[in-house]
């Protein structure tokens, strides 16, 4: 055997080999190694993408808390107005009520007062009707008439 034959038979072997793996066995490898390669791209491209959602999702979030806040403390704010504005309210209310009471206080004393006026002008009458009387009943001496005007005086 020689070696220059041996060396060329596996050299044509070698050959063959590369050419069937070239030709056969190779593209399925480089096929199945493209769409992995594109696989992983296509994750690493979604989780990217999610990645960049997450943050524009927590940056929504964010602006919608700050909005709610902003919106919670308005609502406080005008809850808060509401609350004085019907307490102003309920304290004008009280004033109008308390004039229209003090109003009507004061027309029942002025009434009190017309009616013990006219009272008291009509005892005041009736007791000079009687010191009328009891003067035209007696004698009209001057000093008996002083005695009971003195008298009646007293007993007023």
């Amino acid at each position: 055997m020689n070696i220059n034959l041996t060396l060329l038979g596996q050299m044509i072997t070698f050959a063959i080999f590369v050419w069937f793996t070239l030709k056969y066995v190779w593209p399925p490898i480089t096929t199945a190694m493209a769409e992995r390669n594109k696989r992983i791209a296509d994750g690493l491209a979604a989780a990217e993408q999610g990645k960049r959602d997450l943050e524009i999702a927590h940056h929504k979030v964010l602006e919608q808390l700050r909005d709610a806040k902003v919106q919670a403390a308005s609502l406080i704010e005008q809850a808060t107005q509401r609350g004085n504005h019907i307490v102003e309210e309920a304290k004008e209310q009280a004033r109008h009520e308390g004039s229209r009471l003090i109003a009507v206080a004061k027309s029942e004393i002025e009434q009190e007062v017309i009616r013990a006026k006219q009272e008291l002008q009509l005892q005041v009458s009736e007791l000079a009707m009687a010191m009328a009387q009891k003067i035209l009943q007696r004698e009209l001496d001057p000093t008996k008439h002083a005695d009971l005007i003195n008298h009646m005086l007293k007993e007023l």
